[in-house]
């Protein structure tokens, strides 16, 4: 009889233990078990085994996680005969960023259940941590002090049209002094806000006192696109009938919320329903549900919006967006655009946040938003400013309890600019030139260049862009430009050199073998950038000189220039250019080199204006002879005409 009766005292005090986590009391059920498992004789391994797994359940989704390993330890050390025991274990050492004991506890499962996408995503997480860390994205993020406290806060929502208020759950509340909640088992939520100041700084937040205020939890709050509709979670307790989370609705009159409305979305009171989100365009409510018919722990549905309380029928977002595990507290940035917390998908660990993109054809894909953003620990609840990436989000990293606070994020712009100079052949800045520039982004600009002969333009990443450098007096000259995918901060430098149609313009690097015409492979770079001058140009021929120095015989030199000048042209003739729009000429030494600004400043012993004939050269010493002849050997074009093929 002593042992019936302890035996039932036991299964009592289990089975409210069972109905409390039964009813999402995890807080509540972790504390039955933990004393239960006190009591109960390390001989009965099966009970004890049995207990230690529920409380390592309650432990962890009350955020709890040394508690909860601590627990499937024992569960796993007193031999608990379910091998979810080892998913679960992989799920909180994932959470605790012990990323190579979550996958052996993963593989573990998979070997009881091969196909599990919760096992297999948790193993991809793991193995794709380090590279999230290792390339954390362009956000910055920082935790919000001024909003914070020693309590917890969690699901910030920006409202006004300026979002420069915000509102928030926190437990820290005075409303809700003397209670417990037997979920967390901190006080219950209410509901925070705060305002910006004249300077845009967020202000001390206060308590929201109005009519929609209970005793009871409340909070994730949702506004719709005329903000005087706003949409919350709300728990209440019922000694009597059991109860769960509902959606409640309350209006806005003036500058006060009124009392809160069930919003009859389904007609019992024990299917929970939580988390709202109204879609700006009004059509929709997102909300997070573990009715009849998902895909396993809290799925995302959504309802059409008819009125304030008339809603449509119930439908599931499907396998893109919804898992095995538990996906939650989504956030509408448009009609193609969502946002939402899962454990399912592969992550850092915990609840990571997700951007979910729709496509035409109506397929959901989903990206993890990576560091910082996410971290290993609970991150849920993002909102936005707007189309502005900054706003705010919610996680328990940092926090040894468990406890969620806020925190900010933004992104910076990406600048992308393309500057550079334009330069005539001498290096002299064209100050009366502009640079046009296309994109297949639809820029369409025409940059005036300074008088220095700089500009510079804001392009777009991963953009292909087509410029051409122009100027009265010059030759057009040509760039194509695609700039790069990634998301940093880029400057492209570009500079244009253009070519007169009123004088000759040299084409340095041009080289030919010795006393002969042959062109030598070094000359191909100086030969390609003639070949694009001319395709950047299609109506203007031109006349391609070659020079000799004074040494030789004057009909000599004039064959050999000539022939030399030929090698030119038939090297632009093979390139596809009509010949056409090209003359040889052969000029020997009959047309010395003038001294130009730019040649002088590269050989002070040449001043600018001389004549570099025979007469002047051998007034030079032996070393700048040389330089002289070097400067008289070259190669020459000059603009003939710009209406080659025009009609």
């Amino acid at each position: 009889m002593a042992i019936c009766l302890l035996f039932g005292c036991k299964s009592a005090k289990l089975s409210d233990a069972e109905n409390k986590q039964r009813m999402g009391e995890y807080y509540a059920a972790a504390e039955i078990y933990r004393k239960l498992y006190r009591k109960t004789k390390p001989s009965d391994k099966e009970l004890r085994s049995y207990i230690a797994f529920r409380m390592g359940d309650c432990n962890r989704l009350t955020g709890n996680i040394p508690r909860a390993v601590s627990a499937y330890l024992n569960a796993l050390r007193y031999e608990y005969p379910d091998s979810t025991l080892h998913l679960r274990l992989g799920q909180t050492y994932h959470r605790n960023g012990q990323y190579a004991d979550a996958i052996e506890h993963y593989r573990e499962y998979l070997m009881h259940v091969p196909n599990s996408a919760i096992a297999l995503n948790g193993i991809i997480g793991c193995e794709t941590a380090a590279q999230w860390k290792a390339q954390p994205t362009r956000y910055v993020v920082a935790g919000m002090e001024v909003l914070n406290s020693r309590r917890s806060e969690f699901c910030p929502m920006l409202y006004g049209e300026k979002y420069d208020q915000l509102f928030f759950n926190s437990t820290r509340g005075t409303v809700h002094k003397d209670s417990v909640n037997a979920i967390t088992g901190m006080k219950n939520n209410a509901l925070y806000s705060s305002k910006k100041d004249e300077q845009g700084n967020w202000q001390k937040p206060e308590e929201v006192t109005d009519a929609v205020a209970s005793s009871f939890d409340e909070g994730t709050p949702s506004f719709s696109a005329d903000r005087n509709t706003m949409y919350y979670t709300y728990c209440p307790d019922d000694a009597v009938d059991p109860r769960t989370a509902e959606i409640y609705i309350s209006t806005r009159s003036g500058a006060t919320w009124s009392k809160g409305q069930r919003a009859p979305i389904v007609k019992d009171s024990v299917t929970l329903l939580a988390h709202p989100a109204a879609s700006p365009d009004g059509k929709y409510l997102y909300f997070v549900t573990d009715a009849v018919g998902g895909f396993g722990g809290k799925d995302l549905f959504r309802t059409r919006l008819i009125g304030i309380n008339d809603f449509g029928g119930m439908e599931n977002l499907g396998a893109d967006i919804n898992t095995e595990g538990d996906e939650m507290f989504p956030y509408v940035k448009d009609s193609v655009t969502l946002y939402f917390a899962s454990n399912g998908h592969p992550g850092l660990g915990g609840l990571d946040i997700f951007k979910a993109t729709l496509d035409s054809a109506g397929k959901w894909h989903v990206a993890n938003m990576g560091v910082p953003i996410n971290s290993n620990a609970d991150d849920f609840g993002i909102t936005f400013a707007g189309n502005r990436e900054e706003g705010f989000f919610s996680s328990n990293r940092n926090d040894a309890r468990g406890w969620d606070h806020i925190y900010s994020f933004t992104r910076p712009a990406v600048t992308i600019f393309i500057e550079g100079y334009v330069s005539d052949a001498e290096d002299n800045p064209v100050g009366n030139a502009a640079v046009h520039i296309v994109g297949k982004d639809g820029l369409n600009v025409k940059a005036p260049v300074k008088p220095d002969g700089s500009y510079r333009v804001e392009l777009k990443r991963d953009i292909s862009y087509v410029m051409m450098a122009a100027a009265p007096g010059f030759l057009n000259q040509n760039f194509e430009l695609k700039t790069d995918a990634e998301e940093k901060n880029e400057t492209y430098y570009v500079d244009f050199y253009l070519s007169p149609i009123d004088k000759p313009v040299v084409v340095e690097n041009i080289f030919y073998a010795f006393d002969s015409a042959e062109l030598r492979p070094e000359s191909k770079e100086a030969l390609d950038k003639l070949l694009k001058i001319l395709n950047d140009n299609p109506h203007a021929t031109i006349e391609l000189g070659a020079h000799t120095d004074r040494k030789g015989a004057d009909n000599y030199n004039e064959r050999l220039a000539l022939r030399r000048a030929q090698s030119v042209v038939d090297y632009l003739t093979a390139a596809g250019i009509d010949p056409a729009r090209l003359t040889a000429k052969g000029y020997g030494k009959t047309v010395p080199k003038t001294i130009t600004p730019g040649i002088a400043k590269t050989h002070d012993f040449l001043p600018e204006g001389a004549v570099l004939d025979e007469a002047f050269i051998e007034t030079l010493t032996p070393e700048q002879q040389d330089v002289a002849d070097q400067i008289n050997r070259r190669t020459e074009f000059i603009v003939t005409g710009l209406d080659y093929n025009l009609r």
